[in-house]
């Protein structure tokens, strides 16, 4: 897990009202905790700490190198992004024989469906959340993708 997801995953916790969030991701697990505020439980707030925890034990693997979240900065202000809703496998189509939901320049509404994210064995079906056209396709067909990472740039003025 990089600095940066971790840091996105601290101020979900500190901007919510949840007590704990438990990650695991390549065989690292990370904890994220905090103290509900005064208005939620009588005490004082205490900001969001991030408690490392030990990995489960693994059979040795060959070492390859993981995956990494495309951080992807945004050039113009007005670009919209999709993003992942959970870790998984990105799929442009339904079917390995099957034409992609969307392709670069092609306009979209609220609402199409424009990939799947398979997780655990469940076929997921990520819709677009703004009318506009498909800029940029940020993630090739068969990769893992993370909670939060963005997949695609919709432009909503074209």
């Amino acid at each position: 897990m990089n600095e940066n997801y971790i840091k996105k995953l601290i101020k979900l916790v500190e901007e919510s009202e949840i007590e704990s969030l438990e990650i695991s991701s390549w065989g690292k697990k990370v904890k994220i905790t905090q103290k509900l505020s005064a208005s939620a439980n009588g005490q004082a707030g205490v900001p969001a700490y991030v408690q490392p925890m030990a990995a489960p034990p693994v059979a040795p693997a060959p070492v390859a190198a993981a995956p990494v979240a495309e951080v992807v900065p945004v050039v113009d202000d007005k670009l919209i992004p999709v993003i992942s809703p959970m870790v998984g496998t990105f799929y442009a189509a339904p079917s390995p024989d099957a034409d992609a939901y969307v392709s670069v320049n092609q306009k979209v509404s609220n609402g199409d469906v424009v990939c799947i994210v398979e997780a655990m064995k469940l076929m997921n079906e990520i819709e677009a959340e703004a009318s506009g056209r498909i800029v940029k396709i940020l993630v090739e067909n068969g990769q893992p993708v993370e909670y939060g990472q963005t997949i695609f740039l919709i432009d909503p003025e074209a």
